[in-house]
């Protein structure tokens, strides 16, 4: 296993995002969570990552239960975050910490991120010196190491780090379908933190499962390279940049745990055959213009949406018409998606609560029309 060239007790380049722990019904799968987890230690990998909003709560006490619990507490690596809709004030962090750590069940964080940074919520953190508690947090042994994550345009994380140097750490979207996206500035990020020597963490190296499941044309590229899974050469070629120091990968059933342990526990970079593949699936992706979303669920998790639209699953349904053109996600939309007191997509009230929140940035009220004349007007197909 490489030796990480940043921080010495992260043990290689991988970790467990836990964002999207396999589910039973509407609980976390706990019996599978605890092999995954078993897995993923038995690899030589040791980094863990949760939020207090993920899987509506569960993933803190997920881990509790099935990490914590069950190994000591030198085993393992864990992240936390401070997410800004969980105080209003500087009074408020400390409490919040705290709480945070009884749920995970342990006495500190190894790293404290400042949840997804943009120019909307920056100000909010300044002015309730979130950075200054959680450097103070560290200096009382509470925290090992402070960075923060972000969601914006490059030139607001160039000011961030300005103004914060002492930030150690810095995790960013990063994957080949974002690279040169003017809505993601992946590309322009990652070049913020090499100009301020900050190490990176990648999240969203798959894009949501969106370079998983790839169209049939973009597909057979990867294909005739004859080697690894579409998910190994997304995870590879975010690893492959000098800068990173960690990839996560939100993994939701063992069947992706031991696709991506085998990827990364002897990670190689991609060659040159395979980035010329990655830059024709590019082309293939650009010439389909699907919706960017990655199901990060921000919109109706952070933001509840007045009209209960399950937004995240619409986009992905739509995705997947425009680019299969099955049956299927027309009756998804209609006996799911819209079942059981969730609204259309034609009864948004265009209130934008959902933009706000958006680590996309799209346009997501003028999507959802797109989503309401697909799926709710008659076509000849039916």
């Amino acid at each position: 296993m490489l030796q990480n060239p940043f921080f010495p007790e992260i043990h290689g380049n991988f970790g467990f995002g836990c964002m999207r722990l396999p589910m039973q019904g509407d609980k976390v799968d706990e019996a599978q969570f605890c092999a995954m987890t078993d897995a993923f230690l038995a690899a030589g990998f040791n980094y863990f990552d949760t939020a207090h909003g993920y899987i509506g709560g569960q993933s803190e006490t997920a881990i509790r239960d099935c990490l914590v619990r069950r190994y000591p507490r030198e085993r393992f690596l864990l992240t936390d975050k401070l997410s800004d809709s969980y105080f209003q004030s500087e009074e408020e962090i400390r409490p919040f910490f705290e709480q945070q750590l009884a749920l995970c069940g342990v006495d500190y964080f190894d790293f404290y991120l400042m949840h997804a940074q943009d120019h909307r919520n920056y100000p909010k953190y300044q002015r309730c010196r979130a950075y200054e508690t959680a450097f103070a947090l560290k200096a009382e042994g509470r925290i090992r190491h402070v960075g923060l994550s972000f969601h914006d345009e490059a030139a607001v994380l160039d000011r961030i780090l300005c103004d914060h140097p002492e930030i150690e750490i810095v995790q960013i979207q990063f994957n080949y379908a974002d690279f040169e996206d003017a809505s993601v500035e992946s590309r322009k990020a990652y070049e913020v933190c090499v100009k301020h020597g900050k190490p990176v963490i990648v999240m969203e190296p798959v894009k949501g499962g969106s370079l998983v499941n790839l169209p049939p044309e973009a597909d057979a590229i990867f294909r005739a390279l004859d080697g690894g899974s579409n998910a190994s050469y997304a995870i590879r070629f975010a690893a492959s940049f000098p800068q990173m120091a960690m990839v996560l990968s939100g993994m939701s059933n063992m069947e992706q745990m031991t696709d991506n342990l085998n990827t990364m526990t002897n990670f190689r970079p991609l060659d040159e055959a395979e980035r010329e593949a990655v830059r024709k699936v590019c082309g293939v992706f650009k010439s389909m213009n699907l919706i960017p979303c990655t199901g990060c669920r921000y919109c109706v998790e952070q933001n509840e949406c007045p009209m209960s639209i399950r937004i995240p699953d619409m986009f992905s349904a739509l995705n997947t018409f425009e680019t299969f053109h099955t049956w299927n996600p027309r009756y998804y939309y209609k006996c799911v998606l819209t079942a059981d007191g969730f609204g259309k997509a034609s009864e948004c009230l265009k209130c934008g609560m959902c933009e706000e929140v958006c680590p996309q940035h799209l346009p997501i009220r003028e999507l959802l029309e797109k989503v309401a004349d697909t799926f709710e007007k008659k076509k000849d197909e039916d």
